[in-house]
């Protein structure tokens, strides 16, 4: 089965406008199956080729002859990031003919592929994240429960159970720790990063405390960023950033932190079926994760995410902001219904007077509890970001 992913037509008009477009995400998130789909509706002949492949690699032992001998056609690299050196030469074929629609580059992204490619390439490429499936792509076929238990990865949200899913996240992990971060250059113990993993769970959710990560993995803070600069930078986590205003307030200025996918997370703390999550005790945080990563991945690219805190209690858990200016605030609940605190009308108010969504599962309507929050539910939640233009969906 294959689903029509709402970002298809962003590539399209970034490739007919640029040489070069890269499609970074996690291993298994739909990079190839996506690139596969473009091929089709791309009106250039293409060539696929996989640097895991011995045969593929083989082709660009003469990399710059092969790419120039090739230049009136598409051509599709996957798994970049195992040749650095691939980018000096591709700036070198692009200027030499600048025409667009040359090159598609599939990766997982590493600080080294960013930095070299950014270094590089800059002009003559757009970067576009691929998500694990969100709930507008796949409503047809999986209640959003289940797209929440399973994560969005393709392999674990379509399998025939419960069981055989959290077994292929299980076995996603390990192959993660084990050898996808060393790929990518982080050679650490797998036990010392599933511990971290652990550890990440357990606050998923939660304002990040480097101190306490630190003295309970027995390793300096220094290290503990190390190795989440680079769980983040392969699209593992999420620390979401506190939102800064010029206000006479004390502002939270720790990150949150959450493990993307909750297929995942859940996975990582032995949950494998509904009735398991409803009896999870950080059920609730998981619920937050999830809503808050369906809304990030489908953000257009002008609006960015934050939350908001005070120290005297006013926040918001997801402020999506429009160049400077805070555009709406969202409080994620478990409850259909929810309480609002006022810390939730003042920091409305600390922020402009902004409106205030209230997401639920399953509210029956959308009301308000006040002239600026509304209450609604998950899936009426993606037609009101669509409205105010915050969102792409198909």
């Amino acid at each position: 089965m294959e689903f029509k992913r709402f970002i298809t037509n962003r590539v399209l008009e970034r490739i007919e406008n640029l040489p070069a477009v890269a499609l970074l995400g996690p291993r298994q998130v739909g990079k190839t199956t996506l690139a596969k789909q473009l091929q089709k509706e791309i009106k250039k002949d293409s060539i696929y080729l996989d640097l895991e492949s011995q045969e593929d690699v083989n082709k660009l032992t003469n990399l710059e002859g092969y790419l120039l001998q090739r230049e009136d056609k598409l051509v599709i690299i996957d798994e970049v990031q195992r040749m650095p050196e691939l980018f000096p030469v591709l700036r070198s074929v692009i200027d030499r003919k600048r025409s667009n629609t040359r090159f598609m580059l599939l990766g997982s992204a590493s600080p080294e592929l960013l930095a070299k490619s950014s270094e590089t390439l800059a002009g003559r490429i757009s970067y576009i994240e691929v998500h694990p499936l969100v709930f507008t792509e796949v409503s047809e076929t999986y209640t959003f429960q289940q797209l929440w238990l399973r994560g969005g990865f393709p392999t674990m949200l379509m399998t025939q159970s419960e069981e055989v899913s959290f077994e292929n996240r299980i076995d996603f992990i390990q192959t993660y720790l084990e050898r996808e971060l060393p790929l990518l250059g982080l050679f650490v113990s797998p036990i010392m990063l599933r511990n971290l993993l652990r550890m990440i769970a357990h606050v998923h959710g939660n304002l990040l405390n480097y101190s306490d990560i630190s003295k309970s993995l027995g390793i300096d803070v220094n290290t503990v960023k190390r190795y989440l600069d680079y769980f983040e930078n392969s699209f593992l986590i999420r620390r979401l950033q506190p939102y800064f205003v010029n206000i006479s307030k004390r502002l939270v200025k720790s990150p949150k932190i959450y493990i993307r996918d909750t297929g995942l997370l859940h996975a990582v703390v032995s949950i494998e079926n509904e009735e398991e999550l409803e009896g999870y005790i950080g059920k609730g945080n998981s619920w937050e994760g999830f809503v808050i990563q369906q809304i990030i991945a489908q953000l257009k690219p002008n609006i960015h995410p934050y939350f908001y805190r005070t120290q005297d209690g006013s926040e918001l858990d997801l402020l999506l902001v429009k160049g400077m200016s805070p555009v709406v605030g969202i409080e994620i609940k478990y409850a259909d219904a929810p309480k609002i605190s006022k810390g939730t009308t003042i920091a409305s108010q600390d922020l402009g007077n902004i409106p205030v969504l209230v997401v639920t599962p399953f509210a029956r309507e959308d009301y308000e509890l006040s002239p600026l929050v509304v209450v609604t539910n998950f899936e009426r939640l993606f037609t009101r970001l669509a409205q105010l233009k915050l969102i792409n969906i198909n």
